[in-house]
């Protein structure tokens, strides 16, 4: 069953303000959204980030003791938790949120890609009228968000892929299929970076990397996402029916300003994920994973070999060829858009290595050091230049009037999935055949009869059991169809619970 999403936690500064407190700034941002009328709290009941897929619960994370010292430090703050969290689920069925220093956007559960990706440039769109409803009332263009993963003083903020798994694939295949892939992804879906972070480091530094997030992760495996990050995040919280699924949830991936990267990064996950399940998967274990991913994101030349366990070296390229080649073999001809995939995969890849400049407008690394170095020859200046990490940041400004990326993409330079109507579109309403797009037609139709919200289920007022749409499996397109033309025509939630509630009984 195909189904992902995308969550993004956005960079916040302020211009007015030198020593800007990201949590209350966060918050404001997030609220100012709150033109209409829908604001829902989230309930985090059931949601234990301590749930390990490998089969047992951590007693504790390095990122409690920080969660303690927030709830310490905000005990001083004006706000409520509520207020704080300022929790908006919205009609396109996403989330909007303050996660305590990152306003962040997860867009609904998207079954193509066409889908995903204008969700998630809805997101920025979202994100930035709030941005400009804030700055309205600070009178003046003072609060900036970047769709980046990096603040250039060795702190980090997230874009975190998701994907519905099946619970029947065992947990150490999925490792032992995914590692090198995702170890390898970032020559398709890194993101670009000015100069190095990780003061540890033993790798010598570039002056330009593949990836922002290479150089942040230390762990292959962990259910930690702020402290020791895993290359795979083991945390088991399906947000759905526990015995029938899981979640894999991805922190290792760039926040991607192109289309084509953030289509390209999903889907290929997608098929891998398609082929671990068909025990299809080509045996690439490296034999060094964390220090991999470090080496191949400070080689942008794509010259650099890792060593597997077998102790054979190999290239990322030489990687993705691999796995492109073995779903080539066994999904080609599957549907439509796999074939998409299978097809900009393999002419990527050639292009990584033939002509590198047609991916200019495509790949966001690519694309970014393209411009960097145009700008250097124009300026006669080094990659030692300041000016150049100060140009790195402003790529990611999803300002249209600013941002760099925003700015090529007005001139036609980019590729694109989506066009500006569609992407309207998305801010309005979710996927039609997804419970993302039921979940927003709940709070469209239903707004004050809503009691809570969770990504899988519903809870309108009234607390009872009949009054609670369950999502935990509702995956298949018909029946979510089915079910949001219930509730498009009911006169009340309960109507529409009723009349559902109904044919699944009539059906068994």
């Amino acid at each position: 069953m195909r189904l992902f999403g995308i969550e993004t936690e956005y960079g916040i500064t302020r211009d007015d303000v030198p020593d800007m407190d990201p949590v209350v700034e966060s918050m404001e941002l997030v609220r100012a959204h709150l033109a209409a009328s829908f604001e829902r709290r989230w309930d985090y009941a059931g949601e234990d980030p301590h749930e390990d897929a490998r089969g047992f619960r951590v007693s504790g994370l390095q990122q409690d003791k920080e969660e303690d010292e927030f709830v310490r430090r905000d005990a001083h703050r004006p706000f409520s938790f509520h207020d704080m969290k300022s929790d908006l689920v919205l009609p396109n069925g996403a989330r909007f949120y303050n996660d305590h220093t990152h306003p962040e956007y997860s867009t609904s559960e998207c079954r193509t890609l066409r889908d995903l990706v204008a969700q998630d440039r809805a997101g920025e769109r979202i994100v930035h009228r709030a941005a400009q409803r804030r700055n309205e009332g600070l009178g003046g263009a003072h609060v900036r968000l970047y769709k980046n993963n990096t603040d250039f003083h060795g702190h980090s903020y997230g874009c975190h892929d998701n994907y519905l798994v099946p619970r029947a694939v065992p947990f150490p295949t999925l490792v032992t299929g995914m590692v090198p892939f995702l170890v390898s992804r970032q020559v398709i879906a890194g993101a670009g970076k000015v100069g190095t972070e990780a003061q540890e480091s033993p790798y010598v530094p570039g002056p330009y990397q593949i990836s922002q997030r290479a150089d942040f992760m230390e762990a292959e495996l962990g259910v930690d996402t702020m402290h020791n990050r895993p290359i795979l995040n083991t945390r088991d919280e399906p947000h759905a029916d526990r015995q029938r699924y899981r979640r894999l949830h991805l922190i290792i991936g760039d926040a991607n300003m192109c289309e084509y990267a953030t289509a390209l990064k999903v889907g290929t996950t997608q098929l891998v994920l398609d082929m671990i399940a068909r025990e299809a998967i080509p045996d690439l274990e490296l034999e060094q994973p964390v220090a991999a991913v470090k080496q191949i994101s400070r080689d942008p030349d794509l010259k650099l070999v890792v060593r597997r366990k077998n102790g054979r070296t190999i290239s990322p390229l030489d990687m993705q060829v691999q796995y492109y080649e073995a779903a080539k073999r066994m999904l080609s001809g599957r549907d439509a858009e796999s074939d998409w995939i299978l097809l900009e995969w393999g002419e990527t890849l050639q292009l990584l290595v033939q002509n590198r400049q047609q991916l200019v407008g495509k790949l966001d690394w690519v694309t970014k050091q393209w411009l960097l170095e145009t700008f250097m020859r124009e300026e006669r200046i080094d990659w030692d230049d300041p000016w150049l990490a100060s140009l790195d940041l402003e790529y990611h400004n999803i300002d249209p009037e600013r941002g760099l990326y925003m700015g090529l993409e007005a001139e036609g330079k980019t590729w694109r999935l989506t066009t500006d109507d569609v992407i309207e579109a998305a801010i309005k309403n979710g996927p039609a055949d997804t419970r993302g797009g039921l979940r927003g037609l709940c709070v469209q139709r239903f707004p004050d009869q809503i009691q809570s919200i969770q990504w899988e289920q519903v809870r309108f007022v009234g607390g009872l059991r009949s009054r609670t749409l369950d999502m935990r499996d509702l995956f298949d397109p018909q029946e979510v169809t089915r079910c949001i033309s219930l509730f498009k025509t009911a006169q009340s939630p309960a109507d529409a619970l009723a009349a559902w509630t109904h044919g699944k009984d009539r059906d068994v």
